[in-house]
C-alpha cells in the first residue's frame, strides 16, 4: 500500500454524486480491526462523517490494517476530500481516546469509479476480501462487512445476481 501523498486527477473536483473505492491503513499496520468494539467505534464515525458530509457508505470491509469503502455522494455539493478528512479525523480520535494509540496512516488510496464501471464488481471485490486472506470460508461469515444502504442480504442477492452490473438494481432498506 502507498503512503506517500495520493496523486488526484487533475481535471476532476471530487465534488457530486460520484462513487469512490477508498482504502485506509492503519499506522504500522497495526491490527486495530480484529476488536469489534474497534469496529464498532471506527464504523460509526465513519457513518456520522458520510452523514455530515453526504456520502452513502454502499459497502464497507474491516480488515486486521485496514478498511475498503464505497462510498457515493448524494448531493452536487458532497466533497470526498471533505468526507475522508472527516472520517479519518473523526474515527482517529475517539479511536485513540479509547484505544491510547493513533489510527491512520497518513495518506490512504482512492479510485473514482467511472460512470461504466460496475458498482457491484467493486462491492464483490470488497466482500469477499476477508475470503481471499482466509479470515472467513464465506462472505456472510465475516462480521465486519456492511453497508449504510443495504442490509447484507441485499448485498449478497446483488453479489450473487449474474449480471448485475449497477447498484440502484439493489433494493435500499
Amino acid at each position: 500500500m502507498r503512503t506517500d501523498y495520493p496523486r488526484h486527477l487533475p481535471s476532476f473536483d471530487y465534488h457530486g454524486p460520484h462513487r469512490y473505492f477508498l482504502t485506509f491503513c492503519t499506522l504500522g499496520r497495526h491490527h486495530a480491526f480484529r476488536d469489534a468494539a474497534a469496529v464498532h467505534l471506527v464504523r460509526g464515525q465513519f457513518l456520522r462523517a458520510a452523514d455530515r458530509h453526504l456520502f452513502a457508505v454502499i459497502a464497507y470491509c474491516f480488515m486486521p490494517d485496514h478498511v475498503h469503502l464505497l462510498v457515493e455522494g448524494r448531493r452536487e455539493d458532497a466533497d470526498l476530500k471533505e468526507f475522508q478528512s472527516a472520517a479519518k479525523q473523526y474515527s482517529g480520535f475517539h479511536y485513540k481516546a479509547q484505544f491510547g494509540r493513533p489510527l491512520w496512516q497518513r495518506y490512504g488510496f482512492e479510485r473514482v469509479l467511472r460512470s461504466e464501471e460496475s458498482t457491484i464488481d467493486v462491492v464483490r471485490y470488497i466482500l469477499a476480501n476477508p475470503v481471499r486472506a482466509g479470515l472467513a470460508r464465506r462472505v456472510d461469515e465475516y462480521s465486519f462487512s456492511g453497508s449504510s444502504v443495504f442490509s447484507m442480504e441485499e448485498l449478497m442477492d446483488g453479489v450473487q445476481s449474474s449480471g448485475l452490473s449497477q447498484t440502484p438494481r439493489l433494493k435500499s432498506g
